[in-house]
């Protein structure tokens, strides 16, 4: 794989995404000459994670740098583009990359247009905008799109990826949309599961739930990392409808807006225990007729 160049750096903008990136990239001997900031967030985090680089517009960003990096919300980049492509800011020669991982480089037609090379790189870890985010790159991946059949791109997205520390994974263009759903359903649905469950550990007067759910839900993600379907649990897997029943009793009572999810999942877990071999097809279907007709089988504490 062949190491890019030296090059000139410039991040739009100093968020949580584009700082670590561009501190990565110059951890890895390139060189950041401008950022864009506005807020009074993003001029404190530059000044600790880009100390010494100056701030200014997004359009001057990108005509000092060879490597422009478009650190930004998903529904703002096809406008930022077309605005950098208006303003006569990119020139032929450029990499421009988005972080974007709604986006593959479609949305970067304009660029390459230009003669500038497009790049999606998607880091799939979460940012927080400190320096501890960094070490946290050596153990997540980055999703790369370049485009289709021109390897060389590939090439150049797959060794900025390593060089910032993280595993590259290609994601065809096609695959964009849906690669970044199955991310969004897993990480952004699992936080607001775990909430939902400390906030119903609390109704139930448990003290430290996020102490009780830790050794549990973390066993629970390394297991069905390693094993898939059969790492499955607990009475929905094992047909036992009398307890999904009071589950759902109990739920109606006292956390009324947990029940729809509970159910959506339960069904879910039923039919992949189902398929796997786990549960029997008369299991399964009596946990669907269950939450089909909850009042039937809700037995209340």
């Amino acid at each position: 794989m062949t190491r890019p160049a030296r090059l000139a750096v410039g991040v739009v903008s100093a968020g949580r995404v584009g700082s670590v990136l561009g501190a990565a990239l110059v951890r890895a001997g390139h060189t950041v000459v401008a950022a864009s900031g506005i807020s009074d967030e993003s001029v404190r985090r530059a000044e600790r994670l880009l100390p010494g680089v100056p701030l200014v517009p997004s359009d001057e960003v990108a005509r000092r740098a060879d490597l422009v990096v478009l650190a930004i919300p998903d529904d703002s980049l096809a406008a930022m583009v077309h605005g950098l492509v208006a303003t006569g800011s990119l020139r032929p020669g450029q990499i421009v990359l988005h972080t974007s991982g709604a986006h593959g480089v479609a949305v970067l037609d304009p660029v390459a247009e230009l003669g500038a090379l497009p790049l999606a790189l998607h880091p799939v870890m979460t940012f927080s905008g400190r320096s501890e985010d960094l070490e946290r790159m050596a153990t997540c991946c980055i999703g790369v799109t370049a485009a289709a059949g021109d390897e060389a791109a590939w090439n150049v997205g797959e060794a900025l990826a390593v060089e910032m520390g993280a595993e590259p994974v290609r994601v065809p263009e096609s695959a964009r949309t849906l690669y970044h759903a199955a991310l969004a359903h897993g990480a952004n649905h699992l936080i607001t599961l775990v909430a939902d469950c400390a906030e119903v550990l609390r109704r139930a007067e448990v003290t430290d739930a996020e102490r009780l759910l830790g050794p549990l839900l973390s066993a629970a993600l390394d297991n069905v990392l390693r094993h898939g379907d059969r790492a499955l649990t607990g009475p929905v897997a094992r047909g036992d409808t009398g307890t999904v029943g009071a589950h759902l009793g109990a739920l109606a009572e006292h956390a009324p807006d947990v029940v729809d999810s509970y159910a959506v999942l339960a069904r879910r877990t039923a039919e992949r225990a189902r398929k796997s071999g786990l549960l029997a097809a008369d299991g399964a279907a009596a946990i669907a007729d269950l939450l089909d007709n909850p009042a039937d089988g809700r037995e209340t504490p």
